[in-house]
């Protein structure tokens, strides 16, 4: 199998309620590529998907893959597979019997079609479960089926519509594994759909992080985590903490701004100007106790500990405006500190973006 890339030419999908669920996007996916789009219920995420398979068609743009424009072409005519949510596994047929049912359209005779699907419930480890029926399986065994399934009519792009939801954590994480292994064996192209932030920075080689309708950005996961360029990716993808305020000057890549919990100095990627209203965002981990000299410094009293066996997360509140904060630290059993503390940060840790919306359920610790 090999992957196509993937591209879309100014799609949007607006439907007959006047409802815009995709605007005008620009997008491309690389060959072989494991490109997740990553964002809240209802951001259009699934809407596109379904485009790109053809359940769904735009209201404007085009839809290449491998260079092929889609336009009027059929979901079972195109060089795609979809794995939705509820899988979709017949549950009167064998397990064997449900990868190979999409190769009988293909006329392939059923010695064939059945030594195709042992082929692939090798490459997915169920080489031994082929006579069992999906009702007898595990949660994690029947998205396996379904992938080998999807992978019989050797598509070159897979879609996945946040095919772990259903599972319990630890089957989840086993099973990011498990289809990033899948990926990289057989070279599909891959385009998977989730909310789950760590599932994406997991598994994915780039994620588009989207919000009502639009991509805010696209970037490795270290790019997206550390490097964000709008708000709404700085609070979508892991825990920040937000401090708004306006830039009173700038220097050599780094700006003065002036906060409710004081002066501050931060990175400013984005080249913002003196005056402008921004938000300094700085992640849990980069927030230190007893910060010494540390230029950017908050008064705050520790309320609580959460422990996480090797890591704490510390809730903070700031003594000046109520503020909660957190940070992450190693447990090193050392004692915390009681009443009010200082807690900081270097500048070169924390970044200045243009205010916008704001992720309504990420981890931001924002006043």
């Amino acid at each position: 199998m090999q992957g196509n890339d993937v591209a879309l030419d100014g799609v949007s999908v607006t439907y007959s309620n006047g409802f815009t669920a995709v605007h005008p996007t620009d997008l491309t996916i690389r060959p072989g590529e494991f490109f997740s789009i990553l964002g809240p219920s209802g951001c259009g995420k699934t809407t596109i998907l379904r485009a790109v398979s053809g359940f769904v068609q735009p209201s404007a743009g085009r839809i290449l893959i491998g260079g092929d424009d889609q336009a009027g072409k059929a979901p079972n005519a195109r060089p795609t597979a979809l794995i939705f949510q509820n899988l979709a596994l017949f549950p009167l047929m064998s397990v064997r019997e449900n990868v190979a049912f999409g190769l009988e359209a293909r006329r392939m005779s059923k010695r064939a079609r059945l030594a195709k699907a042992e082929e692939l419930l090798d490459l997915v480890a169920l080489a031994d479960q082929g006579s069992k029926k999906p009702g007898e399986l595990s949660g994690g065994q029947r998205q396996r089926v379904a992938i080998a399934r999807a992978l019989a009519v050797e598509p070159s792009v897979l879609l996945l519509d946040e095919p772990l939801s259903a599972l319990d954590l630890k089957l989840r994480q086993h099973m990011r594994t498990e289809l990033r292994g899948i990926q990289k064996k057989t070279g599909v192209t891959f385009i998977y759909i989730t909310h789950d932030q760590s599932e994406a920075l997991t598994m994915s080689d780039r994620i588009a992080v989207m919000n009502a309708g639009r991509i805010e950005q696209v970037g490795t996961g270290d790019e997206v985590y550390s490097q964000p360029l709008t708000a709404f990716a700085a609070t979508f993808v892991g825990e920040v903490n937000a401090l708004p305020g306006t830039i009173t000057s700038r220097e050599g890549g780094l700006v003065r701004m002036d906060t409710a919990l004081g002066q501050m100095i931060a990175r400013n990627p984005t080249d913002m100007a003196e005056g402008s209203k921004a938000m300094l965002f700085v992640r849990p981990e980069h927030l230190r106790i007893d910060t010494g000299n540390l230029v950017n410094r908050i008064e705050a009293t520790l309320e609580r500990r959460d422990l996480e066996g090797a890591f704490l997360t510390l809730h903070l509140r700031a003594t000046a405006t109520g503020q909660p904060l957190a940070a992450h630290m190693v447990n090193t059993g050392a004692p915390l500190p009681q009443g009010t503390t200082s807690v900081g940060f270097l500048p070169e840790a924390a970044l200045v973006l243009p205010e916008g919306p704001v992720a309504k359920t990420g981890g931001e610790h924002a006043a």
